[in-house]
């Protein structure tokens, strides 16, 4: 089958290779000339992959177009602020292909999952999330990894599921598409505070308190949109959660850290050289909370840190201090 892979970062790299491993037909859209040579002459992407090598198949293009047309699978596989450009492109190719997304992230302004732009550009568009504890580093190497793909129709759940499933890669269906989207969300934020943390000097503790204090504002806010519960003990949910909050792969984290360590979030921007998907969605998180009026401590001190100023110590500080509270309370909103 052929595959059109929207976006050439370490992330589409990744899997586009992965399903030229399987046997696919995959053309991969870049808008940068100069990657787009390196990539057809060298079959390698080393600003985002390093030690790693294009299956020989794999085709490059500059023309969006080129890379969708006929394609039985659309792979969106660019920062959430570029969903709605490639929906739009989309919608005015004729191609029909089956979308996968693979961005984790709110939409500034509007709060909108990736589903609901989708449904918003092509209101007809066949929609599939791919979320879950998966660094590309590791995909890229065809190291194991455990997925979930989420639809609102489940035989479009079971072909991608078909689709992406390798020795190296299990699919798992999932069809709660806000607890999966929210969860893909708000973990990066998460991930942000925990590389804060790290940055700051603090132990062990202190992290695995954030992830599980940070885990219930994913589910606060989640289930107040209508996502089951229990979708955020799963892989789109705590497994996301606990990848992305401990590893160096973690561009969040990386972000984090490098603020913890007293970095201005421009120059921890600029010195990553990628897009950081919690710094924005920070933003559209703490926003979105206070329009539904949902307790997100954790949320509401980040971006205190990161749009308002205010010290990472004494942010630690303000969350410490809070008044005394059963663990269980507001967890569900019951």
């Amino acid at each position: 089958m052929k595959i059109g892979v929207l976006g050439a970062g370490s992330w589409g790299s990744a899997i586009g290779n992965l399903l030229a491993v399987t046997g696919h037909d995959v053309h991969m859209y870049t808008r940068n000339e100069e990657q787009y040579r390196r990539m057809v002459d060298v079959h390698d992407n080393p600003r985002y992959l390093k030690d790693f090598t294009f299956h020989d198949s794999v085709s490059f293009h500059t023309s969006i177009e080129e890379t969708i047309e006929d394609a039985g699978a659309i792979i969106l596989a660019v920062p959430t602020a570029g969903v709605r450009d490639m929906m739009e492109a989309i919608s005015k190719s004729e191609a029909d292909g089956v979308v996968i997304n693979l961005a984790k992230g709110l939409e500034q302004g509007s709060h909108l999952r990736a589903s609901q732009i989708a449904k918003d550009i092509i209101p007809g568009s066949r929609f599939v999330a791919l979320s879950g504890p998966s660094h590309a580093e590791e995909v890229a190497k065809l190291m194991p990894t455990t997925v979930v793909v989420c639809s609102e129709d489940r035989d479009d759940a079971l072909w991608a599921q078909d689709l992406f499933t390798h020795d190296s890669f299990r699919v798992y269906v999932q069809d709660d598409m806000v607890g999966v989207e929210i969860g893909g969300a708000l973990k990066n934020i998460i991930a942000l505070g925990a590389g804060l943390s790290d940055g700051l000097g603090y132990g062990d503790n202190a992290k695995a308190a954030l992830m599980t204090r940070g885990l219930t504002e994913i589910q606060r806010l989640g289930i107040a949109l209508g996502a089951k519960p229990v979708t955020f003990q799963g892989l789109s949910g705590i497994g996301d959660l606990i990848v992305t909050c401990t590893s160096v792969h973690s561009r969040n984290w990386q972000f984090g850290n490098r603020i913890g360590r007293g970095m201005r979030t421009d120059e921890a921007m600029e010195d990553i050289g990628m897009v950081v998907e919690g710094y924005k969605t920070t933003k559209a998180a703490y926003e979105l909370a206070k329009d539904l009026e949902i307790e997100m401590p954790i949320t509401e001190k980040l971006y205190g840190v990161l749009y308002e100023g205010l010290n990472p110590r004494r942010a630690v500080l303000d969350l410490m201090q809070r008044p005394n509270k059963h663990e269980n309370e507001k967890i569900f909103l019951l």
